[in-house]
Formats: C-alpha cells, sequence, structure tokens
C-alpha cells in the first residue's frame, strides 16, 4: 500500500509525540473534560459575569452621554442655520 521506506518512522515519532504530549497537562485537561468535571472553570466564571455586567452598565451610561451631546450639537447647528427675525 505505501512504498515510501519513510512511513514507519514518521508513525513512529508521531505515536511518541502523541503520548508525551497526552501524558503531560494537556492529556490530563482532556481527560479531566472527558470524565465530565469543570475543575477550575466553575470558581472563574463568577468574576467573570460580574466585570461583564459592570462592563454593560458602564457602556449604557456612555450611551446616554453620547446621546445628549448629539441632540446638543444638532440644536447648536440648527440655530446655526435658522435666519435671524
Amino acid at each position: 500500500m505505501f512504498d515510501s521506506p519513510f512511513i514507519v518512522p514518521v508513525a513512529m515519532f508521531a505515536a511518541i509525540a502523541a503520548v508525551i504530549i497526552l501524558r503531560g497537562p494537556l492529556g490530563r485537561a482532556l481527560a479531566e473534560r472527558i470524565a465530565g468535571g469543570r475543575g477550575r472553570e466553575a470558581g472563574a466564571a463568577e468574576p467573570l459575569l460580574t466585570e461583564v455586567e459592570e462592563l454593560r452598565r458602564r457602556v449604557g451610561e456612555m450611551e446616554e452621554r453620547l446621546d445628549f451631546a448629539e441632540r446638543l450639537l444638532a440644536r447648536h447647528r440648527d440655530a446655526e442655520r435658522l435666519p435671524p427675525r
């Protein structure tokens, strides 16, 4: 099927590399994920959710300020365009 003399060494190298990688922290994390464990993820989500809510509140305030500034600029421009009475 494969006539290349390099196929066996390449396959052996790939197998050895996979074993080394999967025995390390990546393999442990993968095994924990497959087993259904949440690990450190569960505790790390709460501060992030709090920060996201704070950022949403701040963006809402900035939108209100931007709308106010746009209304002031529009009123000023409209006043300049109107002819004097």
